[in-house]
């Protein structure tokens, strides 16, 4: 069989028929990434290949560190095609590895090149792909168009004043580019320096002074009602693991009044804050009729030379062991006991909490909206197939599949969208597979509804888009 053909991790015929027939015609529904609105706005024209796909991308940083690729050639001063040299002198060594995959899917679907890159045609493959970047036919906007992208939700802290998704707006594209609520730096209280300068900014975004808790709590209301205006339907926190402490409007506002002062509150005092404003953004949510989005369990910047160095999302995060089932089922209880709790998305960066998510989820469906608390697609370290092939079948065997809102990029680049096929021809194995051996009917007309309602209709509707 040849590598990366048309029926690339398709098994058996019924999975190939499903892939073609069914789930490669639908559009991408993007609702979660961290593209730059920028970009989308100026519509930008990249001028080489190093700038598109190793700019910022720390999945084959780690890999070029790993072959022994000095930092000069990953993120220093070397030029862009030196650097990419490096990294097509990495490729090969990265076989088994889903970047080898992905980087030749990448090079195929966008620049028509079916060669295999290495040292020996890297030349060649820089020279071909940088004159399809200046024909103009891969700016952010058309690349959107090729791959039918309907929908994308980007990454935006609270703060921002969305001048980039106003321009978007104004430009009707044909791609939705509408912003994602993170406010994680709402309760970052361990540097007060850093804190203090962001609400400082929050309140000038919002027209609020920041200075009392109330007024604090009002600036962050209003940006939530600015997102909504302009098109937003999600919320994202980036946690550990979620807070776990009761508490009271006076104890989150004395130690607001701390912070503001200029003094560090210890871990107890974070605790009880970030928990009081993990449930004050839900019911936010809540009100709104949004979907919360909890990204749990990452350890981050554990290389602090190299975070030093280079910056953060440099490639030195990993996958944490903290305990979540406690603390996650008591946020999701608060909420739900008080009414409050928004359609919710759990995301497990470990692979030994598939099951804690995937039950967890069972314990707050409300009888009422199909599918309102999801175990999210595979993230970050488990977006690849065991770990897509782990998390649908935790999600089956515990929840149901046919609500699952299928898969997203979350990435930085405009190369990423060949995840979306990878996610849909492993689903489409899977389903394939298992009607094949008997598993599940062989009926045409449940599979393909699954199919439909899982790569594309599912988030439709869940998110109202």
């Amino acid at each position: 069989m040849s590598f990366l053909n048309r029926n690339f991790l398709l098994s058996t015929p019924l999975a190939q028929e499903l892939y073609h027939d069914v789930a490669a015609p639908l559009g991408i529904i993007d609702y979660h990434c961290h593209l730059p609105p920028q970009d989308i706005a100026a519509d930008r024209h990249f001028d080489n290949l190093h700038e598109i796909w190793l700019e910022g991308d720390h999945y084959k940083w780690r890999a070029m560190r790993a072959n022994g690729i000095p930092e000069r050639l990953i993120t220093g001063d070397a030029s862009p095609r030196e650097k990419f040299q490096a990294w097509a002198a990495t490729v090969p060594q990265t076989l088994r590895n889903p970047l080898y995959n992905w980087t030749h899917l990448e090079l195929r679907r966008y620049f028509g090149i079916e060669e295999l890159l290495d040292e020996t045609t890297a030349e060649k493959i820089w020279d071909a792909a940088n004159a399809r970047l200046r024909s103009g036919e891969l700016t952010a906007r058309r690349i959107l168009k090729k791959f039918k992208v309907e929908v994308v939700c980007t990454t935006d802290d609270p703060a921002d004043p969305l001048i980039y998704h106003e321009q978007i707006a104004a430009a009707r594209i044909g791609t939705k580019i509408l912003p994602t609520f993170r406010p994680d730096k709402a309760f970052a209280l361990r540097d007060p320096a850093a804190f203090n300068a962001w609400a400082n900014r929050l309140g000038d975004t919002s027209g609020t002074a920041t200075g009392t808790f109330n007024g604090f709590l009002t600036a962050l209301e209003k940006r939530h009602a600015a997102f909504h205006s302009v098109g937003g339907r999600l919320s994202d926190h980036g946690l550990e693991r979620c807070f776990d402490a009761d508490f009271t409007d006076a104890q989150a506002r004395a130690i607001f009044d701390k912070v503001r002062g200029g003094s560090t509150p210890d871990a107890a005092e974070q605790e009880l804050f970030g928990a009081y404003m993990m449930f004050y953004f839900g019911a936010l949510d809540h009100a709104s009729d949004w979907t919360k989005q909890l990204h749990l369990g990452p350890i981050r910047n554990t290389n602090t030379g190299l975070l030093k160095r280079v910056g953060a999302d440099a490639g030195c995060d990993s996958i944490g062991d903290f305990p979540q089932a406690k603390a996650l089922a008591s946020y999701l209880g608060k909420l739900s006991e008080a009414g409050l709790l928004p359609k919710t998305i759990l995301y497990n960066i470990n692979p030994a909490d598939n099951y804690l998510f995937a039950t967890m989820i069972g314990n707050f469906q409300d009888g009422i909206t199909p599918g309102k608390i999801q175990h999210g697609s595979g993230w970050w370290f488990l977006d690849q197939e065991e770990g897509m092939r782990w998390q649908i079948n935790a999600l089956s065997t515990q929840g149901l599949l046919s609500r699952f809102v299928g898969m997203l990029t979350d990435s930085r680049s405009f190369l990423s969208y060949p995840r979306h096929e990878y996610f849909r021809r492993i689903l489409c194995d899977l389903l394939g597979t298992d009607a094949a051996t008997g598993r599940i009917p062989d009926r045409r007309d449940y599979l393909d509804r699954l199919l439909a309602n899982v790569c594309h209709d599912n988030a439709a509707r869940y998110f109202g888009f």
